[in-house]
């Protein structure tokens, strides 16, 4: 019998090995702060950290997904739909004192929508996953 002064451990038991170490809580961190990230890049029109902040979001969530599943598929779709418009360009004091041009502006809002709904897929993935909102159903015993 091996013993350390944490737990008992029973030789014959070592088979059946199961982790202790449950990560959902440095995860959940992990989200937090890339939503945060996020919302700033958004906010300050630095798309393409706004975009790589989406992709790190990815992989925490695409762990989950199996490659050609329907998730997957729809994220490579909406990466594709992104790249096909221009390289992403962080606009925060891109333009300096000149006005942006309308062709421009134009590739601004056309990226901003794509990225608006590479992100609304996102939360809803992690909602789905049981790693986001989570909502109180009607067949939940509580008492």
């Amino acid at each position: 019998m091996a013993y350390n002064q944490f737990e008992y451990t029973d030789p014959e038991d070592e088979a059946t090995k199961i982790s202790k170490i449950n990560s959902a809580g440095l995860i959940n961190q992990r989200m937090h702060n890339l939503w945060n990230d996020s919302n700033n890049h958004k906010r300050k029109g630095a798309f393409s950290l706004w975009n790589g902040d989406l992709d790190a979001i990815w992989c925490e969530l695409g762990g989950d997904v199996k490659e050609g599943e329907d998730e997957d598929k729809k994220f490579n779709e909406l990466n594709e739909s992104i790249s096909k418009v221009s390289p992403l360009v962080n606009w925060e004091g891109h333009f300096g004192f000149n006005l942006p041009s309308k062709d421009q502006m134009l590739t601004k809002a056309k990226q901003y929508q794509l990225l608006m709904k590479k992100e609304l897929f996102l939360r809803r993935l992690q909602n789905k996953q049981g790693k986001g909102t989570a909502y109180v159903q009607e067949e939940d015993d509580w008492d």
